[in-house]
């Protein structure tokens, strides 16, 4: 059994890491991709993963399966088509903070033909984000995956990462996005997410809301701040670690795939007898991680492994 199996897309980040001598910017050509993102990042933090996406036959796709396959993600559900790997263009601010525009390729092209139905019946967590409910095949794909979880009591995760770019107005994102929510146990989403698929931007309510949807955990992060939490009707917030941040790209994805991680050292059923003192551990955990993640450059090559983090 897997710890946790990961559905999505996956695809090379053109990440800016400067300017030429004739102010030209200068992109580097990083793995990523939310899901792939998570998988590898519980893998570094000692979870057992695997990944379910797709790639082009390209130079670019051979390397991301050799990326995964290097940190221990098991990759037999991955694919590849006649439509090249996916970009996404990542420019980053001063500040850290990012903006995305996307080449759309084969990771739209997932269908649920190429879903392994007992693969992901056989983990303890199957994740996935809203980056594949946006258009082509792959909407299908991630939904019947998520429904083959759900209806065999495997806990589902959930990132609705929302990317503006990719949909044609944010009332289709907040439709398509919400979709999911009944078959969802853990969702993780930032500030600016929360309003767009609960009509509140209070943590309170906002989570309470996504609670009565039947959704047991409910995370929501808070960059520097940190990150908070409602499980069985109990809320609170665990303090940020303090970094000089170069590039929060892979950072939620580092938390999460850090939550996941700890989460699944609790045995078959994660969630059951899980208590608030726990979480707390379990998210103050994360946050370092995802410190760490933001204080480097890059999604994949910045995300940290369990010996950088003292608590082990």
């Amino acid at each position: 059994m897997k710890d946790i199996t990961a559905v999505g897309e996956i695809l090379i980040d053109m990440t800016q890491t400067g300017l030429s001598e004739a102010g030209v910017p200068l992109f580097a050509a990083n793995p990523g991709g939310a899901p792939a993102n998570v998988a590898v990042a519980a893998s570094r933090l000692g979870a057992s993963t695997a990944f379910i996406g797709k790639t082009g036959r390209d130079p670019f796709g051979a390397y991301l399966r050799r990326v995964l396959e290097d940190d221990f993600v098991d990759c037999s559900g991955m694919h590849t088509g006649d439509q090249p790997t996916t970009m996404a263009i990542v420019s980053v601010d001063s500040t850290g903070e990012r903006s995305f525009s996307f080449v759309r390729g084969a990771d739209c092209e997932l269908s649920p033909d190429e879903i392994n139905e007992s693969a992901v019946c056989r983990s303890k967590f199957l994740h996935f984000g809203s980056v594949s409910l946006t258009r082509g095949i792959a909407r299908g794909g991630t939904i019947f995956a998520a429904r083959a979880a759900h209806l065999a009591g495997v806990l589902v995760s959930y990132d609705p990462n929302y990317r503006p770019a990719l949909w044609r107005s944010e009332a289709e994102a907040a439709e398509w996005m919400r979709v999911p929510l009944p078959l969802v146990d853990v969702i993780k989403l930032s500030e600016e997410e929360l309003p767009l698929l609960t009509g509140s931007s209070d943590l309170e309510e906002g989570s309470r809301l996504l609670a009565e949807q039947g959704i047991s955990l409910v995370l929501v992060t808070l960059g520097g701040t940190g990150s908070f939490c409602r499980w069985q009707g109990e809320c609170f917030t665990v303090p940020g670690v303090s970094v000089k941040v170069t590039d929060t790209n892979g950072a939620g994805d580092t938390f999460l795939g850090a939550v996941l991680s700890r989460l699944s050292r609790r045995g078959e059923r994660p969630l059951e007898g899980l208590t608030g003192a726990e979480l707390r551990d379990i998210l103050d955990f994360a946050n370092r991680a995802a410190a760490l993640t933001c204080a480097r450059s890059g999604a994949i090559p910045a995300m940290p492994l369990l010996d950088e983090l003292s608590d082990k």
